[in-house]
């Protein structure tokens, strides 16, 4: 685990990634440019997202500016089950089970099963993300069939996989078959 010192940084050290605590909300830096007008002073355009929230933000700092720099502790851990609007997961390392809330969970997470490993984003021992994996393969559970003759490329067909998810299929995948898919678009990659 981090050791969680009170460093500052300055806007002039930003860097894409880096996280920091501003208005007692935490952000990451997205995009960052230093500017150094004719007149005037320099100044540094960040583009920030809201840890919390996914709610992005323009705002110009002082180079000089200070801001406190912010831990985000990113853990793998295992999903168990669903129990009402709480999901539990478990640490793979201690075995202790947390619950968490689905208002947490992205809409990515609608391609996990049990038993797969996610990581859980915590700031100051508070869960405020699920990252699930990027790849998953799951099985088709209801898909119509293909049509025989109907040959011309890229033509999808909506299916359903056996988390509930909805996702669009090329036709000659067949109901019962396993298939691969980026969790970060929810787009079918290939069979598995």
């Amino acid at each position: 685990m981090l050791s969680e010192v009170n460093s500052l940084i300055s806007a002039g050290d930003f860097r894409n990634g880096v996280t920091f605590e501003l208005d007692g909300k935490v952000f990451t830096v997205i995009e960052f440019q230093h500017v150094k007008p004719g007149k005037g002073s320099a100044f540094v355009r960040v583009k920030m997202k809201d840890v919390v929230s996914g709610s992005v933000l323009e705002r110009t700092f002082n180079p000089n500016e200070k801001v406190q720099e912010a831990f985000i502790e990113r853990k793998n851990m295992q999903y168990l089950y669903k129990d009402g609007d709480l999901y539990y997961f478990m640490d793979s390392e201690s075995y202790e089970q947390i619950p968490i809330s689905g208002s947490v969970l992205s809409d990515s997470f609608k391609f996990v099963k049990e038993n797969m490993e996610c990581k859980v984003q915590s700031y100051k021992g508070s869960v405020f993300g699920v990252e699930p994996p990027i790849f998953v393969v799951l099985e088709v559970t209801k898909t119509e069939p293909g049509v025989r003759g109907d040959t011309s490329t890229n033509v999808m067909k909506p299916a359903i996989v056996e988390t509930g998810a909805s996702i669009r299929i090329p036709l000659f995948v067949n109901q019962g078959e396993k298939i691969k898919i980026d969790t970060r678009t929810g787009e079918y990659l290939e069979r598995a």
